[in-house]
């Protein structure tokens, strides 16, 4: 009987990493958001990474979090953060930007899990709103397409995403939204 329990257990283990296996070798995250306002009031926000802490859901996470910045904003600008365990360590890079339209950065994660991934923003007016889309995808590795079998990323990365992007309509549609701000 128990030898039975122990193949069973094994071909259930083996069937398992089997499926990881053959599951997609890319991710792709992807929130879209309705913000009352036109693509020149919300792109700033997106393409100066210092004012991501007016909107960003990481920076709830970790307010104690350590910040570095590296250029101004638009092409080249970056931000390195350390951070608890909710935000890790890592490093983003504007690689381009299309204004009011899109931003494309180069996120690399160092801790908890390693990663390279690409990040987009695109703002698509419409009307009296834009809609504003905030997407990620990268390479998935064994490892993480085990942990794709018990954790689901698309609604733990999209819940950020979607939190970011209220406060991001918030800020922006409210009254107050700053015309400037203030750099860390």
């Amino acid at each position: 009987m128990i030898q039975i329990i122990a193949i069973a257990v094994v071909f259930l283990i083996a069937g398992l990493l089997a499926f990881a296996a053959a599951r997609p070798d890319e991710f792709e995250v992807q929130r879209t958001a309705s913000i009352k306002a036109a693509p020149e009031k919300i792109f700033p926000y997106i393409n100066d990474l210092h004012s991501w802490g007016l909107w960003s859901p990481y920076e709830k996470k970790d307010p104690a979090m350590k910040r570095t910045y590296s250029g101004s904003a638009g092409k080249g600008a970056a931000y390195e953060w350390e951070g608890n365990g909710e935000v890790g360590k890592g490093r983003v890079e504007i690689r381009s930007t299309v204004p009011f339209s899109e931003v494309l950065i180069k996120l690399d994660m160092i801790k908890p899990i390693k990663g390279h991934n690409s990040v987009r923003f695109l703002l698509e007016p419409e009307g009296e709103v834009t809609h504003v889309t905030w997407a990620m995808r990268g390479d998935r590795s064994y490892v993480a397409k085990v942990m794709g079998l018990f954790i689901n990323m698309d609604r733990m990365i999209g819940t950020d995403f979607e939190a970011g992007l209220a406060n991001l309509k918030a800020l922006v549609e409210s009254k107050e939204a700053p015309m400037t701000y203030e750099r860390k």
